[in-house]
């Protein structure tokens, strides 16, 4: 039952009413959160934050209309919002730290969203790996799909493990630029 906050005259009025919609919409809301959000905690945290929302609405006697349908908007809001904050990991993937091409891109057990986000930056990767310098491609290939040391590449083709270093970081430097802008794109949109 979906039913609208009446706006009640005195604190303790409110009180009651609030609490009825709480214990009314928790349920409901957790599992609805949970069905995106996969950590329990990250879904507390989100349902908290809902609850609150509701809470200083009611308060400063904003109108909330059908409270079980504005608190899954609220909720779906705050997922959002987490997510966006979450993802920025591309941009601060460091070539050196060893964390490799995995830590460019979202992680596909964050939740549907970010799995589908996942699935649209891989597209972008290879479209990206294409446009890249032939050598910067090969030592990132190498080196991040196939798996290969530096050593191993510095013995196959005869380079610097140095020259090969800086390769990648600039091959790393300018998939992270692209996938960065292209991120973007897509969360504006």
């Amino acid at each position: 039952m979906d039913t609208a906050l009446p706006k009640p005259s005195s604190p303790a009025a409110q009180d009651r009413e609030i609490t009825a919609a709480v214990r009314r919409e928790r349920g409901r809301l957790l599992s609805f959160i949970l069905r995106t959000v996969r950590d329990a905690a990250d879904a507390e945290d989100v349902l908290q934050e809902a609850l609150y929302e509701l809470v200083a609405a009611f308060r400063l006697k904003q109108p909330v209309e059908h409270a079980g349908a504005w608190l899954k908007r609220v909720a779906r809001n705050r997922i959002i919002d987490r997510f966006r904050r979450s993802t920025p990991q591309l941009a601060a993937a460091d070539p050196e730290d060893g964390q490799g091409a995995e830590a460019l891109l979202p992680s596909a057990e964050e939740g549907p969203e970010a799995a589908l986000l996942r699935e649209l930056m891989m597209r972008e990767l290879e479209l990206a790996l294409e446009e890249l310098p032939q050598e910067q491609r090969e030592v990132f290939v190498a080196h991040e799909i196939e798996g290969a040391s530096f050593k191993e590449l510095s013995a196959r083709w005869g380079v610097g493990v140095n020259t090969l270093l800086s390769r990648k970081r600039y091959a790393v430097l300018r998939l992270r630029a692209r996938l960065q802008d292209a991120y973007e794109d897509w969360v504006q949109s």
